[in-house]
């Protein structure tokens, strides 16, 4: 199934057709609203949903990474996974996209965690208990994921999906020695100040092909100024984090990672597949690609998506629960 994002251009996702042209192209339909948190942020949500005759095999809840937001990229991908047959959502952080917040600002993930957790629990609610429930993050957002599925005491999730994510930053990307050193100090006086330094914005480290680049940097709410330190130091503590509980980790998941990423380190995923409890668990590093796999030549995306949908299906299609012996394809 070719990702929709092969129909985009550099100025729209949804190419020379209008939203809804684009959802009908595709037999989806959408939905969005406002929801309010407790910290009373609003915050926008959106669905995407197939249409018959297409059986629904799931739900996935879709998340972000820092930056980014629901309504540019990550809805192609969503689209993909509504018209694959799983009843799809999404929320915009707090800072980010259409939500309320200081731009890209978030000081601590907790309550971000917790936005997306109220969020998709809200959602599977709507449909039946009986559907198997996904999870789907990109950079900052698989952090967040591996954050959700290590919670206890709520509903499970069947599966989750890393692509790209945020178990370490590489050093190719973080703020140069000493600074780095010095932003807890930073952070504590002047928390907001957009001051930190990295190696590159990150559209033009990230998406490998030029006219996604414009069309990320197009995006009228994709913020490029600088991170808050305050927003740095997080996370990287969000990197020790989930680093320090990697052996925790036993839902089945897939991690799909580029090999060439200099944002996200692939050898933290690597770590994470190496001491994971899970029993089914995936990992693709795929050799040369960037840290936004949608970013890549259409060959390399269809390659990268086909196997994330695939995986999803087969596990939606036996209920999620069944383990399997582990399997490592691909390399660094």
């Amino acid at each position: 199934m070719v990702h929709p994002v092969s129909e985009a251009n550099d100025k729209s996702p949804f190419g020379s057709l209008t939203p809804s042209e684009f959802y009908a192209r595709h037999s989806v339909t959408h939905s969005s609203e406002y929801i309010t948190n407790p910290r009373g942020m609003k915050l926008f949500t959106q669905s995407w949903t197939p249409l018959p005759p297409t059986e629904i095999l799931g739900t996935v809840a879709v998340v972000h990474g820092y930056t980014g937001e629901t309504s540019w990229f990550l809805q192609l991908t969503a689209v993909l996974l509504a018209k694959s047959g799983f009843a799809t959502c999404a929320i915009d952080h707090q800072g980010h996209g259409f939500s309320d917040g200081l731009s890209n600002h978030i000081p601590d993930v907790s309550p971000v965690v917790d936005d997306c957790v109220s969020f998709f629990d809200s959602f599977r609610a709507r449909h039946a208990p009986s559907l198997p429930s996904f999870l789907y993050g990109e950079s900052l957002g698989g952090a967040i994921v591996l954050l959700i599925a290590l919670r206890r005491g709520g509903r499970p999730y069947d599966g989750i999906v890393l692509n790209g994510a945020m178990c370490g930053i590489s050093d190719k990307y973080k703020p140069p020695w000493p600074l780095e050193h010095f932003l807890s100090i930073l952070a504590a006086v002047v928390p907001t100040w957009q001051v930190v330094p990295t190696r590159g914005s990150i559209p033009e480290v990230s998406f490998k092909e030029e006219w996604k680049r414009k069309l990320a940097f197009a995006s009228p709410r994709r913020s490029t100024a600088k991170p808050r330190a305050a927003t740095a130091v997080e996370l990287i503590r969000i990197c020790r984090e989930v680093q320090s509980r990697f052996s925790e980790v036993d839902v089945p998941f897939l991690i799909v990672h580029g090999g060439g990423d200099v944002v996200c380190d692939p050898a933290c995923v690597e770590e994470l597949y190496k001491k994971a409890a899970s029993k089914d668990k995936t990992i693709r590093v795929y050799p040369g690609m960037w840290h936004q796999l949608i970013g890549e030549p259409d060959e390399n995306v269809e390659l990268v998506f086909g196997e994330v949908v695939q995986w999803l299906r087969t596990r939606a299609e036996r209920g999620g629960g069944e383990a399997e012996t582990a399997v490592e394809v691909g390399g660094a």
